[in-house]
């Protein structure tokens, strides 16, 4: 708690300068004209055309101040202050790396977009898929070949289902990240929904014992809250696909170190209900376009299909993160009700 407080304060104090800055800078994003974007739709010149010059790259300043803590804790431990730095293989390794990965190829992405290098508008959208599946592929490989976990676990008893293990955390990492990433686009609705269920995450690592990602857990958790302050609408700044897609990876190696359970997808389920429901009616969307030719909804995703029918954006933002409360406390009545039967 003493470190959220810490990195709370510290960078709530530092994005004002930043935000600054990134106007300084003119580190916008640049709109991409193929005829594949959602924002080629005639919602987004009605509704979300202004927002084309709000800034983004925030992940710069999120990447430091939390490399800077975890660094200080590691500097703690070498003088004996500590016992634990926030460095351990078993716990934070993999979710360090999913994390930074992600945030250094978009901030790439994001730069690339705004300065037009070469004029190429940012990473194109198969290098993108590449990295996906690349990056999932390697957190599937840790737990199964270096954390050697290759089994699900139903009423307390293991049932060993070796590489089809690999394969299941594979497809999943791909659905959520992929999920988080089409919740964004609404000022502040992503970040609401994602600080809610890392909070929840950060309660059940705490309860199995797992207590350096708790930490690091309450670390990024501090940095969002942080950001959703200058994310509320009017945003003054942006997630875009570098924190959306660094969230995704996040919360889906936090849920493998929480071990696959029976029980604990009874938990997980109603805690990422809003972000599936926004995948699939974009899935489904596309599915029904590609395969029957017609569209299943107006206009896909699901809030995008709510500002259709004519919701005003932080009506739709405040009754999805009511919605993702309510959900939130589900899944944590069902966690502690597990708790207390064992």
């Amino acid at each position: 708690m003493i470190i959220w407080v810490f990195t709370f304060v510290l960078i709530f104090i530092l994005y004002p300068f930043y935000i600054r800055l990134l106007y300084k800078l003119k580190a916008w994003k640049t709109l991409r004209d193929d005829a594949t974007s959602w924002w080629k739709a005639k919602i987004f010149n009605e509704l979300h055309k202004k927002k084309a010059w709000t800034p983004t790259m925030w992940w710069a300043l999120i990447l430091f101040v939390t490399m800077l803590v975890i660094l200080w804790t590691f500097v703690l431990n070498k003088i004996w202050y500590i016992k634990y730095s926030l460095l351990n293989q078993r716990e934070t390794y993999i979710i360090l790396f999913a994390f930074f990965s992600m945030w250094i190829l978009w901030l790439i992405d994001d730069y690339l977009n705004i300065k037009w290098i070469w004029k190429v508008k940012g990473l194109t959208a198969k290098m993108k898929l590449v990295w996906m599946f690349l990056f999932s592929a390697f957190i599937a490989y840790w737990f199964y070949f270096k954390l050697n976990v290759n089994y699900l676990i139903f009423w307390n008893e293991k049932v060993y289902i070796w590489f089809f293990y690999f394969i299941f955390t594979f497809f999943f990492t791909i659905v959520l990240v992929n999920a988080v990433n089409i919740t964004d686009w609404l000022d502040g609705l992503a970040g609401g929904i994602i600080a809610m269920i890392l909070i929840a995450l950060w309660v059940m690592t705490f309860f199995q014992h797992w207590y350096l990602a708790t930490t690091v857990i309450a670390i990024i958790t501090a940095t969002l809250i942080a950001f959703l302050w200058y994310n509320i609408n009017p945003a003054k700044v942006f997630m875009w696909d570098s924190g959306s897609l660094a969230f995704g990876w996040l919360i889906a190696s936090i849920i493998y170190l929480l071990g696959i359970k029976l029980w604990i997808w009874t938990i997980i389920i109603p805690l990422l209900l809003i972000i599936l429901v926004e995948f699939f009616s974009s899935f489904l969307q596309i599915f029904s376009k590609k395969v029957f030719k017609r569209k299943l909804f107006n206009i896909a995703p699901f809030h995008h299909n709510l500002e259709y029918k004519g919701y005003k954006e932080y009506t739709i933002v405040m009754k999805l993160w009511l919605v993702q409360a309510v959900l939130t406390s589900v899944s944590m009545i069902i966690f502690f009700y597990q708790i207390m039967l064992k």
